[in-house]
């Protein structure tokens, strides 16, 4: 059961200065009951716990995701931490001046000290100390034992000895005891009782404590009026941990410099020497100051204030409303008013309104608009803002050099909360060469974000996830040293794949900037010698949100004890909108097996230098590489790869292949000859070539022949065109033969890094097999001469002609009259995969929205996302998607109902029983598709059913025609699709538009409704007629074909360029593709590397021109004058217009809009002038 506390009174009292900032252990799983639970402690600063499920080893931790462990580390002096803590604390807490805690050190027993519901007792040397308390704990301290209950702790009366009006600092030594926690958070509380029996409760400060030594807790609490009762206490770890203190101080500083006056903010805020901001009070109304994608407005007594507002808030102040996301707030551009190299300081006071939100963070953040447009952004301070009283919002920046555009803007709280500015002052004291290491400087961008990254203070600033981590300066007996400096970390005690070391960095990032990660690891123990090392981070953001971002994958091998099992790898990540928390931290290997560290790095990631295109030989298109490729020199040129035996035959086609056709053109014929491979005893085996010196970098090679096998074999034998390039193998081609035919084989490749030696071979039949190859070829692609053909198809299909008829009131043609035509928008569908966390970035939604009329969602629709866990369902991040994608008029595919490869399954359908399993396939789809009924166009109802069979395996073959059955059924306007991989570029025999094809043929006699043919499209190197001859032959079925998830990838962004020029012309130029579906665009949000169309920070690539610049050609532009019979006639892409009609003697515009439907006669446009 879900056990918790809440405050007795339902608004905290005026009287009290509340900054209930909590750093929260958030659950990572928890149903929707409990989640309630939790936002409700999170806001009112209650306690609960929250069981949770048993956790898998494959998975995420289940459990608290902050487990934070400050293990001992080393210092100059020798001294062990605990003796170091031990002097600290003598120094710092054992005589003070003024503390307002009685018996502070317990050397008076308990006295004055009350356990709150639990038990509690002084623990000393000559009392002894009791079992499960560590050696390394010295000294008197108080013992808090038998607690049922977070909330339960050690408490004691203050009320006489403090005052409102003083600020108090808060210094207290604490540890943890207790079987099988290794941290646990300790907390500082106030509890405030009133007159009215009402209570609340101050939250003062937390910290993560240990069981190996006291962690130092520090907080401040100001109280503008006096409580009835006063009681401070500790509190905090999990029921059944003991906290252990060793000290407590509370002292006064000052009187409290704010009392929730606003005669206090005029006298602080109104009249600044030097504000950069302008009316900045809003005594002028919103003047200077405008809204960010939301509304705005200024309340004041005169003009009343909102049911939503707290009375005890008072204006003049800015309101703003309607906001959708969390980045809309109000901004100011002060771009004339500061400058480079002066260090500027801010204050602002804030406030929320809104209903069902205590507290949220605002924040202050600076937009930096660079002359190349790139953007990025600068956060300078944030604040847990309250419903109650106006909060002081602090921070400073400083500006290394000056941008062209400086755009000051408050932001921050979850959608429909809004936000409350009362005044700002952004001042500068003086010009200054500052250079700091605040969070809020651009001037250390290049500074590491990582704290302590080589261990060289020790273990200061990590932790361990979930384990322990310990120091160490070597290990095997002095036989693993460290790559650099004098340590390296390693962990200890691993029992999940996800434990490591870890480290927070939420002050220290930035959103939208792109960051490197460079790290030095390596594995040890259990017997495994190579383990995948992963960096990730753990982001909460500010609506409590968890994501978890895949940084990089580091392959750790070989782990005998030399210095070359270090491994250096680099990783990159971006962070779409400020989060709350941020956590950085390895993972990966199996259990057992520990995480070595030497360093970790995290750096702002440099601007990449401007692309180049490659230098290439254009005289060498259409020119065949393979040596002796007709064999009319018989084996000359050739080797045989293996202990395999090479002879020639004839009888072999003397025409090239359908697809070599297509790019070569008009060729001599083929001799007929062709080679035997016999005596093959492995399936790699077969004739081989050397083509290094024949190869040139980047240049994208077609690969054509005529293969066939011997004709005893029992079963299908599949052919590949492999290249052996140095270690690697590449693929050229693969097709499937199953009798003793000539059969074509067609694919490509290309290399981007040199090669020391290449060869070419044909292989894949069974051994014993023999195999015979005719007229290999491999030759680099002319892509502009298939583009001219391309053009002319596309304004075939995609066009058609127009005539615009215009009449008058009185009859007369308007003859003369000039008219303009613009296309605004062109039908055909061109969308892309979106995310739920790339839509907090207001930079990725701008192109999107621009660039863009369908979506579908990456991973927020599948299973495994909405139902991680049987009964445990996530449609949230799918809504926030729906609603966004509704709100911009933008088209939606849904992917996907299943998916039929078993590793994408989760686990807790793996285990159903079969009759399990199909009640669950019935409840999938009867929840998915009555919740979305009507609101996707497609749905991929069964993905990848050529390369996985999990639900036909164990539910039998009519599994996947009821699928689509049961789909239509509830949502009868969705069109199903079917979606595959490889069908287009010929390089898996698995999937070949043949396989496709009967693969349809078999769901549709079964009476599945299949309505689409999905081609996923994520392809290497694409050539035009390879892609056309698929589409030619998927075409026969008059179904509508989708490319639903392209993507192309090179190092080389022109290179890219051109592959994604190659997919897009052949699609737009193909009459049975009705839409292209983008997989991503933006760079650290795709599922490929070198793929992406835009750069981390916002800069478009050119690979993201080329695309603007198709987009752009496909928008039809004509202008001219009205004939005698008052036409005008133009042939336009298919979509929506805009004609402006200009009259020269009227001296007037008109304008009207129309639509181009697709058709094959002329369309007739009337309009009425």
């Amino acid at each position: 059961m879900t056990k918790f506390r809440i405050n007795q009174s339902s608004t905290a009292p005026k009287s009290v200065y509340l900054k209930p900032k909590v750093k929260m252990i958030v659950p990572f799983q928890f149903d929707l009951a409990e989640r309630s639970l939790y936002i409700m402690g999170r806001f009112l600063n209650c306690c609960f716990t929250i069981p949770v499920g048993n956790q898998t080893s494959d998975s995420q931790p289940q459990g608290s995701i902050d487990f934070m462990e400050k293990p001992s580390s080393s210092n100059a002096n020798g001294k062990t931490p605990s003796e170091k803590s031990n002097e600290e604390l003598n120094d710092t807490t054992s005589r003070p001046a003024t503390n307002v805690i009685l018996n502070h050190d317990f050397s008076g027993g308990l006295d004055s000290w009350h356990p709150n519901g639990c038990d509690g007792f002084a623990v000393s040397s000559e009392s002894g100390y009791p079992q499960g308390v560590s050696t390394s704990l010295h000294g008197c301290f108080a013992k808090v034992t038998n607690r049922n209950e977070c909330w339960q702790g050690l408490e004691q009366h203050i009320t006489n000895r403090v005052s409102a009006g003083s600020t108090y600092t808060v210094c207290a030594w604490v540890g943890i005891s207790g079987s099988g926690q290794a941290v646990a958070d300790v907390q500082a509380t106030l509890k405030l009782e009133y007159q009215d029996s009402s209570v609340d409760y101050l939250f003062i400060g937390r910290t993560s404590a240990s069981m190996e030594r006291f962690e130092k807790l520090e907080g401040s609490f100001c109280l503008s009026t006096m409580p009835h009762r006063v009681t401070f206490y500790i509190e905090g770890p999990p029921p059944g941990i003991d906290i252990l203190i060793k000290s407590v101080v509370v002292s006064a500083l000052d009187s409290c410099q704010y009392d929730n006056s606003n005669e206090e903010l005029n006298d602080t805020t109104s009249r600044p020497a030097t504000n950069v901001i302008l009316n900045h009070d809003f005594s002028g109304g919103l003047d200077s100051w405008h809204p960010n994608g939301c509304d705005g407005s200024v309340v004041s007594s005169d003009s009343g204030y909102s049911q939503r507002i707290s009375a005890s808030l008072n204006g003049p102040f800015a309101r703003v409303t309607n906001r959708s996301e969390c980045w809309q707030g109000l901004e100011q551009d002060i771009t004339n008013r500061v400058s480079a190299g002066s260090t500027y300081t801010v204050c602002a006071w804030v406030g929320i309104s809104g209903s069902g939100q205590v507290v949220a963070d605002v924040q202050a953040t600076l937009k930096l608009e660079y002359q190349h447009s790139s953007v990025s952004y600068l956060s300078i301070g944030r604040i847990s803002a309250s419903m109650e009283c106006f909060e002081k919002l602090e921070g400073i920046f400083c500006l290394s050099t000056m941008p062209q555009r400086v755009i000051f803007y408050m932001e921050g709280p979850p959608p429909g909360i809004d936000i409350l500015v009362k005044s700002v002052v952004v001042s500068c004291p003086g010009s200054s060469q500052y250079v700091t290491q605040s969070k809020s400087s651009l001037c250390d961008e290049d500074s590491d974000i990582v704290q302590n990254p080589r261990f060289d203070d020790g273990l200061n600033n990590w932790s361990g996830r979930g384990c322990k981590i310990v120091l160490n300066e070597s290990m095997a007996g002095g036989k693993i040293l460290p790559q650099t400096g004098k340590y390296f970390a390693s962990t200890a005690n691993r029992t999940q794949n996800w434990n490591g070391i870890q480290q927070e960095i939420t002050s220290r990032v930035q959103k939208k900037l792109a960051y490197e990660i460079f790290a030095t690891v390596r594995i040890f123990g259990n017997n495994v010698s190579s383990a995948d090392v992963r960096a990730t981070l753990w982001v909460q953001t500010a609506d409590l949100r968890e994501q978890y971002i895949g940084v990089a994958s580091m392959l750790v091998f070989s782990v005998q004890a030399t210095d070359k099992d270090w491994v250096q790898s680099h990783g990159k990540f971006l962070l779409n909108s400020l989060p709350s928390r941020v956590i950085i931290y390895l993972e990966g290997p199996p259990p057992g097996t520990d995480i070595l560290l030497n360093n970790l790095v995290v750096k702002h990631a440099p601007k990449a230098p401007p692309a180049s295109r490659p230098a290439t030989q254009i005289s060498l298109f259409g020119f065949n590489i393979v040596a002796n490729s007709n064999l009319t020199q018989g084996t000359n040129g050739w080797f045989p790869l293996g202990n395999c035996n090479l002879s020639i035959g004839n009888g072999a086609p003397h025409i090239h292949p359908p697809m070599a056709q297509e790019s070569l053109g008009p060729k001599e014929p083929l001799s007929g000859c062709y080679i035997v491979v016999t005596n093959r005893t492995q399936t790699w085996m077969g004739p081989a070539q050397t083509i290094t010196e024949r190869v040139q970098l980047f240049l994208t090679y077609q690969v054509s022949a005529w293969v066939r096998i011997g004709s005893w074999t029992t079963r299908p034998q599949s052919v590949n065109v492999a290249l052996g390039v140095d270690s690697q193998w590449v693929n050229g081609g693969q097709v499937e033969i199953n009798d003793d035919k000539w059969h074509e084989i067609g694919g490509s490749f290309r290399i981007e890094n040199r090669a020391t030696k290449i060869i070419v071979y044909v292989q894949g039949p069974d051994p014993g097999v023999d195999l015979m190859v005719a007229g290999l070829q491999i030759f680099p692609v002319d892509r502009s001469a298939r583009f001219k053909h391309l053009k002319t198809q596309t304004d075939k299909i995609r066009k058609r002609d127009v005539m615009l008829k215009f009449t008058t009131s009185d009859s007369c043609p308007p003859f003369g009259t000039f008219v303009k035509i613009r296309q605004t928008q062109n039908s055909f569908p061109f969308g892309s995969c979106v995310s739920r966390t790339n839509i907090d970035n207001e930079d990725f939604v701008n192109f999107f929205v621009k660039n863009f009329n369908w979506a579908v969602f990456g991973n927020e629709l599948k299973w495994y996302w909405t139902e991680p866990n049987k009964g445990n369902f996530n449609y949230k991040d799918a809504d926030d998607l729906l609603n966004f994608c509704s709100s911009q008029n933008i088209q939606l595919r849904e992917h996907c109902i299943f998916w039929e490869v078993e590793s994408t399954v989760q686990s807790w359908v793996r285990a159903l029983t079969k009759n399990d399993l199909m009640t669950a396939v019935q409840n999938r789809l009867t929840g998915l598709l009555t919740r979305y009924k009507g609101k996707f166009k497609h749905h991929d109802v069964n993905n990848e059913m050529l390369h996985g069979s999990f639900y036909q395996d164990r539910l039998g073959k009519d599994i996947r025609a009821n699928m689509f059955k049961i789909a239509h059924q509830l949502d009868p306007s969705a069109t199903l699709f079917v979606n595959d991989y490889h069908i287009e570029d010929g390089c898996d025999s698995h999937s070949s538009p043949e396989k496709y094809i009967q693969h349809i043929l078999d769901l549709q006699e079964q009476g599945a409704p299949v309505g689409g043919i999905g081609i996923q499209g994520h392809i290497d190197h694409p050539v035009g007629p390879i892609v056309c001859s698929a589409l030619n032959k998927l075409a026969i079925l008059g179904l509508p074909i989708w490319f639903t998830e392209l993507d192309v990838s090179s190092t080389n962004e022109y290179v890219r360029a051109d592959d994604l020029e190659v997919m897009l012309r052949e699609a737009f130029a193909h009459p049975a593709v009705e839409g292209v579906m983008l997989w991503g665009f933006w760079e650290l949000f795709m599922s490929r590397d070198n793929g992406h169309l835009v750069n981390a920070e916002g800069d478009v690539n050119e690979a993201g021109k080329k695309y603007l610049a198709l987009k752009e050609e496909w928008l039809s532009k004509c202008h001219g004058h009205i004939d005698e019979q008052g036409h005008f006639e133009f042939r336009g892409f298919h979509g929506s217009y805009e004609v402006e009609i200009v009259s020269i003697l009227q001296d007037e515009k008109v304008t009207k809009t129309f639509v181009v439907d697709p058709g094959e006669d002329p369309l007739v446009i009337t309009f009425n002038i």
